[in-house]
């Protein structure tokens, strides 16, 4: 995801979705580019790009705003506790978008945030597995 401020953006994922291990960082001086790559103890993988120069087209209000623009609109992360991550995130600087309701598919959830720079987070819960026995 290309970012305006990368180490502010770098600290925020850090804090906010847990992806603390730095797998990889890159610079590049023409052009002047600089990357990092993020992963969270469940293996999620984030890189990070900040270009001298680069802005954005437009931001988007919400996800049918982004569906409106061919491209990226927004990326999805799946969490265990949707409320809690909702909530934590928001504490950390994101800002609320769509709160946590229920999704199309039985049992699972999702909500939107966006990141300090305006990126849209899909967060979804995932519907509870029930493990049966056999009999």
């Amino acid at each position: 995801m290309s970012v305006a401020d990368l180490n502010a953006q770098r600290a925020w994922y850090q804090r906010a979705l847990g992806l603390h291990e730095v797998i990889e960082e890159f610079q590049l001086d023409e052009p002047a580019v600089r990357t990092v790559v993020l992963r969270s103890g469940s293996g999620v993988r984030l890189e990070l790009i900040e270009r001298a120069g680069a802005s954005r087209n437009r931001d988007y209000v919400d996800p049918l705003d982004a569906a409106s623009t061919l491209g990226f609109g927004h990326w999805a992360v799946s969490v265990r506790d949707l409320d809690a991550a909702f909530a934590a995130i928001v504490a950390a600087g994101g800002v609320g978008v769509w709160p946590p309701v229920d999704a199309v598919q039985p049992g699972a959830r999702f909500a939107y945030v966006k990141d300090p720079e305006g990126n849209l987070i899909e967060l979804i819960q995932p519907p509870a597995t029930t493990v049966t026995s056999p009999e």
